[in-house]
């Protein structure tokens, strides 16, 4: 069996082999002392993210979300970095707010149009600016 230095770290796996279910944090070790806390902790957000997933949100962050830097910085077509950037947003559970907040707007403009404030076309138009 290969020996491991002290100094070598392995990324923490976010889902389990056996089961696919999500690990949960249950013990923390200082790096000076090496002291122990056990308990249980929620890992960050973004560590849930593969390391491809990962590589591609630092590009982003890095051209400051402009999508064509990062389809220049990565060689890779715009609606590929669009994509890639949808799952992303998926997997960190974004997209299901959105999804809310449009259902909400959707509602207060049918509500709108019901109570007379605005015509049928301007609520129409108002529906498909919605994205």
């Amino acid at each position: 069996m290969k020996e491991v230095a002290e100094t070598e770290k392995y990324k923490a796996p976010s889902i389990c082999p056996v089961c696919g279910g999500e690990y949960e944090i249950t013990s923390l070790t200082c790096k000076s002392c090496k002291s122990e806390l056990n308990g249980r902790f929620e890992g960050c957000e973004y560590c849930a993210l593969d390391e491809s997933e990962k590589s591609f949100l630092s590009t982003f962050i890095k051209c400051r979300g402009n999508i064509r830097e990062v389809e220049k910085e990565l060689g890779i077509s715009y609606p590929t970095v669009r994509n890639r950037l949808d799952n992303i947003i998926s997997r960190l559970g974004y997209e299901n707010r959105r999804v809310a907040q449009v259902t909400e707007e959707r509602k207060i403009i049918i509500k709108r149009l019901e109570d007379g404030e605005i015509t049928a076309d301007e609520a129409a138009e108002a529906l498909r600016s919605l994205k």
